[in-house]
């Protein structure tokens, strides 16, 4: 197919959040119409998006009218009508990733599964068939472990900590029940959480990025550094096991690999996201090709770019503050972005609450010390609030 040929395709994506909108950026660079399902009016791509469907993720008519007016589907969060995308799939529209590698991966309980049948070292787990079944894991796991919803959490939602006996009930109750499936993972003491971007063309290639250090606060991720600061020896365990894993789950489009290097030089996989990251943000300034756009050309089967990194990156997530809640406003902007070698990224989101993912600043310097002070000084300058009548 000739190049003119590739970008005539139109893409269509479930989700219009920060991610969709990234990645339509890229896709607008070559000039590629893009779609978009989303059920929020006003949501952060929409601005940018060719044509915007308001739907649920999981409507099966909205689903079906995206994959008329697209040549091939993506979708920027796992949390969608995978039954749905399956069927259309043996209809004969292109979804990437695949709606196959999607359902093993959005039950975290088969996901674990399959990465463990592949020989890839995971935390110990067993799934949870009702309360007095939890009460007998805490001698086989030991305390403590981690009681999870098998679909549907992220950012530490949908995972209770379960520190000692009494913790038990409490646990069961705050993540439904029963109602959803549950599973229980023992818990890794590890040294560094770690990242991998991976991404696999349509040929089968596949390409790394280099090893990402994550820091968290409450489960959400406040700042991503590459490169990590590890030994050698271990960066490789984590590039071989991101490589592992787009064999396992026979991915196309952009994956993330969230791991643990433990104290021993271990590296245990966390979790798989089918799809850019939040910890990949740092690659739209700080790789020669960042995950969105080495997204779009992977699902448009156009050759993969260079991932190098250009120099130590650093990246930090800008979070609606406390007591903020109602209309965004940004406050800091120019005092940020007096400092040099910051880039500002505010996602257009219309709403804010506390810890919502609001935006992100990168920057990039000769040194990794550099760049994580002068990230430390731009994101204590920029404030997500509320204006006056949403603050509480």
């Amino acid at each position: 197919m000739t190049l003119a040929g590739y970008l005539e395709k139109r893409i269509g994506i479930v989700g219009g959040g920060q991610l969709g909108k990234m990645m339509i950026q890229e896709a607008k660079k070559m000039g590629i119409h893009v779609t978009i399902l989303d059920p929020v009016p006003n949501c952060p791509a929409h601005s940018i998006a060719d044509a915007h469907i308001m739907a649920d993720f999981k409507d099966e008519a909205g689903l079906r009218e995206l994959a008329e007016q697209s040549d091939v589907l993506t979708y920027e969060f796992e949390h969608i009508g995978v039954e749905i995308l399956q069927a259309l799939e043996e209809e004969g529209h292109p979804i990437y990733p695949t709606p196959k590698s999607l359902a093993v991966i959005q039950n975290k309980f088969l996901q674990k599964e399959a990465l463990k049948n592949a020989g890839l070292l995971v935390p110990d787990f067993l799934g949870v068939e009702n309360q007095e079944q939890l009460r007998g894991i805490g001698g086989i796991l030991g305390y403590p472990f981690l009681l999870k919803a098998c679909t549907g959490g992220y950012d530490g939602k949908g995972n209770a900590l379960i520190q000692r006996p009494e913790d038990l009930e409490e646990g069961y109750r705050q993540l439904g029940s029963g109602k959803i499936p549950l599973m229980a993972e023992a818990f890794v003491a590890f040294e560094k959480e770690i990242s991998v971007l991976a991404c696999r063309g349509l040929s089968g290639e596949i390409v790394l990025y280099p090893v990402a250090e994550n820091f968290h606060q409450d489960n959400i991720l406040i700042e991503t550094r590459v490169p990590a600061d590890l030994s050698p020896s271990v960066s490789e365990k984590a590039l071989q096991m991101a490589y592992k894993v787009m064999e396992v789950f026979e991915g196309v489009g952009m994956f993330c690999v969230e791991m643990f290097a433990t104290h021993e030089g271990e590296v245990v996989i966390n979790e798989v996201a089918p799809r850019p990251h939040n910890s990949g943000h740092y690659s739209i300034e700080g790789c020669v090709t960042s995950q969105f756009e080495q997204h779009i050309r992977a699902i448009l089967g156009l050759p993969l770019g260079e991932t190098t990194l250009v120099r130590p990156t650093v990246m930090r997530n800008l979070l609606g503050e406390e007591g903020c809640i109602g209309k965004a406003r940004v406050a800091g902007v120019h005092e940020a972005l007096g400092i040099p070698g910051v880039k500002l990224h505010v996602y257009g989101k219309e709403e804010t609450k506390p810890k919502r993912k609001m935006g992100h600043i990168t920057v990039t310097a000769q040194s990794m010390e550099a760049a994580a002070q002068l990230a430390k000084r731009a994101a204590e300058q920029v404030k997500i609030l509320s204006i006056e009548e949403g603050t509480q």
